[in-house]
Parts: C-alpha cells; structure tokens; sequence
C-alpha cells in the first residue's frame, strides 16, 4: 500500500473530494473499504459524485468525521470505475462487513436509486 494511504487504516470515513465541470470542488464523506492493500468505495450511478468522477477522475482524499470533518492531510488521487459486476459485488460484501448493520439499512434505503457502482483509488504524485 502506498505510505500515503496507510493513514486510512482503521479509519471509519474519508472525505472525497471532486471537481465540477467549472472546477468547484465538492467534499463529500464517504465510507470505504481497503482490500489487498487497495482503497474502495461505493456509490450509486445516480449520485454527484458519478456524474463529476465522468468528466474528471482527479480527486482528494482526507480522513474525516461522518460530518466531513477533515482529520488528516490531504491526498491527492485518481478514481477508477471498476466495470466487473463480481469485483462490485466483492467490494460491496465488504462493505457490509465493515460497517454491518448500517450499511445494509443504507443498502435498502437506496435500492432503487440505480445500479451500484465502484471505484478504485490510486495516490497521483505531485
């Protein structure tokens, strides 16, 4: 795992940082999980953050409180969709695992706000 990354370690939440078209940037807590030394997260196809993550994969990561409270430097990133309904499913279980019972409560309540979707976070340098 990148040393970057090794600040998100049995942390609950990380704040990801995306980018309109205008460049307005748009800070948004999410929840994520760390397999095989690699970041994930989740989100439905009808979200913001999808729609920004289209036009531009450049973001921001930073350890934050479920408010969004920044709780470590930021890390510069790229976002990658991962387009293998398997992979999505794994990530999603893990998911469940880590954050039990509110994630499946959160899994019903958004079921049908479109397809799940996942996404890969690689350290950009500089």
């Amino acid at each position: 795992m990148d040393s970057k990354l090794k600040q998100f370690i049995d942390q609950k939440y990380l704040n990801l940082e995306t980018y309109k078209k205008d460049q307005t940037s748009v800070k948004t807590p999410v929840w994520f999980v760390i397999d095989n030394d690699q970041l994930y997260i989740t989100t439905k196809e009808t979200t913001g953050k999808v729609k920004r993550l289209r036009n531009n994969q450049n973001a921001r990561i930073a350890v934050c409180s479920m408010k969004g409270d920044i709780k470590s430097d930021w890390v510069d990133v790229g976002l990658e969709n991962i387009p293998e309904e398997s992979d999505v499913e794994k990530i999603v279980k893990l998911r469940k695992k880590k954050y039990g019972f509110s994630a499946r409560l959160i899994s019903i309540i958004t079921s049908q706000k479109g397809k799940t979707m996942a996404y890969s976070i690689q350290v950009r340098d500089g």
